[in-house]
């Protein structure tokens, strides 16, 4: 029988009017740039440090005259400024004009299982605030919520940042997600209970009265990605996370690619062995990816070679009886422990079939590889990538650039913040 909606109270002390306020906010964020070719243009500024007017000309297939109009008003509205003067190439130096981060600003909020995150940035991706919390027994979505709107408030009033320049919050959740809706659904092994049909987006917007948006984790880290990289005009990008589960996301041209359903966890459930190890529930494959390379599978596999005798030094690491957790594991993998490594290896062999699937099939031009797995393992990550290369059919004439990312265990906030900013050109 499926769990109700969570209902929670937080406290807050604005009126009516302030609430009505927001209501009318949540409609015009994406009206903050009124004009179709100013958002295209303020686009094309946000992607870079500084630019040119003529730069602007060059790529904007503007005349000088609409363009001179489209960033007059850019400037009227408070979103860019002049910044000074580029270099001449011969004649008048030219005008330069950059964001104001000072504009507008976005949390991002990563909800995982093992930490979740809220981050603050302005218009300009700078970060200027970030707070963290381990996700233990007792950290229900009440909890949690709560803690995020009370840190969330301390940072408006430690910067002085009025309502109105709270552009709204993104989040980034484990799924499977109703999007539309702002629900996340029914996730797998959070330690708390209650995280079944939590009515995320709603909760936030009535306690802190700013607009809020929900997408999967994946998708917010693959968008600080692609900021990260946005010089280079990657335009088929993949992401990958490896930790708990294994998660999934990718852009074309530039945009996320969505399905049908936000399924989190569907990459796990590759089959790579059709009579192989169980899934960990009767819901998953028999053989599929998440029981050979996920966090769960390191230690379960671990757990069962110390169980029959294997010498390892995580037996002096450990109480008699004590299950080795992952923290445990790498712990031993830096001391290169022989069972570990190669308990290790084999995850990331699996790992590297897995991603050589995905792109025999997708063809991507960067992957970065996100998540525990991926930062905590130097091992893991190489052994992974060139397995998944050996695989590739089509290598070496097709080439692909792997990455750990920019952002490491901040990605999903950061880029569940940008996906908020994003609403202002779209």
């Amino acid at each position: 029988m499926g769990q109700q909606p969570l209902a929670l109270t937080v406290q807050n002390s604005e009126d009516n009017d302030d609430m009505q306020d927001f209501k009318e906010e949540r409609c015009n964020v994406k009206e903050r740039i009124p004009s179709p070719k100013a958002k295209e243009l303020f686009y094309d500024i946000r992607r870079k440090q500084e630019i040119s007017k003529s730069d602007l000309l060059a790529s904007s297939g503007l005349t000088i005259s609409t363009l001179t109009r489209v960033l007059d008003e850019l400037v009227s509205i408070g979103v860019i400024s002049e910044s000074g003067l580029g270099a001449s190439t011969g004649g008048r130096r030219p005008i330069l004009y950059q964001v104001r981060g000072e504009y507008g600003y976005a949390f991002g909020l990563d909800v995982s299982r093992v930490v979740s995150r809220l981050i603050l940035l302005d218009l300009a991706g700078q970060t200027l605030e970030t707070a963290e919390w381990d996700m233990t027994g007792d950290m229900t979505p009440e909890r949690l919520i709560g803690e995020v709107v009370g840190r969330a408030r301390e940072w408006i009033a430690a910067h002085g940042i009025p309502l109105d320049q709270i552009i709204g919050m993104g989040i980034g959740a484990v799924g499977p997600l109703d999007r539309e809706a702002g629900i996340i659904e029914e996730p797998e092994w959070f330690a708390a209970p209650g995280w079944q049909h939590v009515e995320i987006v709603r909760l936030i917007e009535e306690a802190l009265h700013v607009p809020v948006l929900l997408d999967n984790g994946a998708n917010a880290a693959i968008v600080a990605e692609a900021w990260a990289n946005r010089g280079k005009d990657f335009r088929h990008m993949l992401y990958v996370h490896g930790g708990t589960g294994l998660r999934l996301s990718m852009m074309s041209d530039s945009k996320l690619i969505y399905g049908a359903a936000d399924m989190e966890g569907s990459f796990g459930q590759m089959i790579i062995q059709a009579d192989g190890i169980p899934y960990r529930t009767a819901k998953g494959n028999h053989g599929c990816l998440d029981s050979y390379a996920s966090v769960h599978a390191i230690e379960r596999e671990v757990n069962s070679r110390l169980r029959i005798g294997r010498s390892s030094r995580l037996q002096q690491m450990l109480e008699p009886g004590e299950p080795a957790r992952f923290s445990h594991i790498m712990q031993a993998l830096k001391q290169m422990d022989p069972m570990v490594t190669e308990v290790v290896t084999q995850a990331a062999t699996y790992f590297g079939i897995g991603l050589a699937n995905l792109l025999n099939i997708l063809y991507p031009e960067k992957v970065v590889l996100g998540g525990p797995l991926m930062t905590d393992s130097n091992l893991f990550f190489y052994t992974a990538t060139q397995t998944a290369i050996r695989k590739t059919y089509h290598y070496p004439k097709y080439q692909v650039i792997f990455s750990k990312g920019s952002y490491g265990e901040e990605a999903i906030a950061v880029g569940a913040a940008l996906l908020m900013l994003e609403q202002l050109t779209c």
